[in-house]
């Protein structure tokens, strides 16, 4: 069953996010189990809205990202908030 996943990271700005990002997934190719992804700016950081196949896979590419931000000299403000949700339905155009 697919889930949402929303992040949130305190702190992080565009520059940080792409440094990290360039460490975690430097090809920027869909992870296994990825089926979508977003992010932008919040209020207070950067936001993130992916959707997964799994949970599991999710889990498997996050691992990948407290080194990768680590690599890009990037420090959070603190952890991650990470909120799952259930996907009931996707449309795309």
């Amino acid at each position: 069953m697919a889930v949402g996943i929303r992040i949130k990271l305190l702190g992080i700005t565009e520059e940080q996010f792409d440094k990290g990002h360039d460490q975690i997934n430097p090809g920027r190719t869909p992870p296994k189990g990825l089926l979508f992804h977003a992010s932008g700016p919040v209020e207070g950081g950067w936001g993130i809205v992916d959707f997964w196949e799994s949970r599991a896979d999710f889990d498997a590419f996050a691992a990948r990202i407290p080194e990768g931000f680590a690599a890009a000299g990037v420090q959070p403000q603190g952890p991650p908030d990470i909120h799952e949700f259930p996907v009931h339905e996707t449309i795309s155009a």
